[in-house]
């Protein structure tokens, strides 16, 4: 048997990303293929509860990694207690998410291991020689690239949200719990979180977000998103917005979807009043299906959505709304 999958089980407050259980549903088939253990890698203060919510998704083992320093998310604790159980058991692929956490996790882990890293994936599989391949985007999102890993023994990525398709739980299934106590020191920590403040409490993360409707510059002004948030809650999904509406102060930084924003992977995104800069489009354009509400015909975005509707927005979402709160009644 080779020497591992894992999958870094993202986890805040007990709860895991849906993620994790998206990468390690197709983990399980590369495992399956190479002969090797698929393990789920979870880190925390006290994780002992999760410690078998990842047996149903394919996992033959799990690593409980614990300790008082990853009680809050530091980059520098999380960093040192991964690479050392990397450097121990030597793993040959290790997958993140490519969440805020993921990207900013990965990079410094891959550095320290000396492991070769594909960032912002959207697919992973196995070659038909065997090797480790993966999908990303380049150039803004206008092409994507295949890509191997050379001369690495260590491979890792981190994949996007919602791209991937978990897999129907099978809760019979049991995996091997491994319980790790990593050596973290305080001089190990150079930054320490004194505050954290939560936006958007009880709403989905966009990058988990199964539906978002997004505004922009068109919707005119803040007052006027409320009109969105009308919508999305009939729909059951997530607002969101382009950079020009953060920029000018409508919505907070967390709402950004974009190339500087929070890349989103949603089965549908509605866009409104979003002229569909590349920029803009690089941050959703794997969204499955791309609704575009624009009176500007020449509106970029109007060349790269699924269905468009070329009209004021103001006229449309409003009984759109209506149509769709009439159809959950029925």
């Amino acid at each position: 048997m080779g020497k591992g999958i894992w999958v870094f089980a993202e986890q805040e407050e007990g709860t895991l990303r849906k993620v994790t259980f998206e990468i390690l549903s197709n983990a399980r088939k590369i495992a399956d293929s190479k002969g090797e253990q698929l393990c789920a890698v979870c880190l925390g203060k006290d994780v002992a509860a999760l410690g078998d919510k990842f047996a149903p998704y394919g996992a033959d083992k799990a690593y409980l990694v614990q300790h008082e320093a990853l009680g809050q998310y530091t980059t520098d604790a999380y960093a040192k207690a991964l690479a050392d159980l990397i450097t121990k058991e030597q793993p040959s692929i290790v997958l993140f998410g490519a969440t805020v956490m993921g990207k900013d996790l990965a990079p410094k882990v891959a550095a320290r291991v000396g492991a070769g890293l594909a960032s912002d994936c959207v697919d992973i599989r196995l070659d038909d020689n065997g090797s480790f391949v993966v999908k990303r985007p380049i150039y803004a999102g206008k092409a994507y690239a295949e890509v191997s890993f050379q001369n690495t023994e260590i491979m890792m990525a981190s994949v996007r949200p919602n791209v991937l398709i978990a897999s129907a739980p099978d809760e019979s299934k049991t995996a091997e719990v491994e319980n790790v106590t990593p050596e973290i020191s305080a001089d190990d920590i150079r930054v320490k979180v004194v505050e954290v403040q939560k936006t958007g409490a009880g709403k989905v993360d966009l990058t988990e977000a199964e539906i978002i409707v997004s505004g922009g510059r068109g919707m005119k002004g803040p007052e006027n998103y409320k009109m969105l948030e009308d919508l999305a809650e009939v729909l059951g999904a997530t607002v969101g917005a382009s950079r020009a509406a953060v920029d000018a102060g409508w919505r907070p930084l967390s709402d950004q979807v974009g190339q500087t924003g929070k890349v989103v992977s949603p089965n549908l995104y509605v866009a409104c009043g979003i002229s569909g800069a590349i920029q803009h489009y690089a941050g959703m354009g794997t969204s499955k299906v791309i609704v575009a509400i624009n009176k500007d015909e020449e509106a970029p975005i109007l060349t790269k959505c699924d269905y468009a509707i070329v009209d004021d927005l103001f006229k449309i979402v409003p009984p759109l709304t209506e149509e769709v709160k009439k159809l959950k009644a029925d």
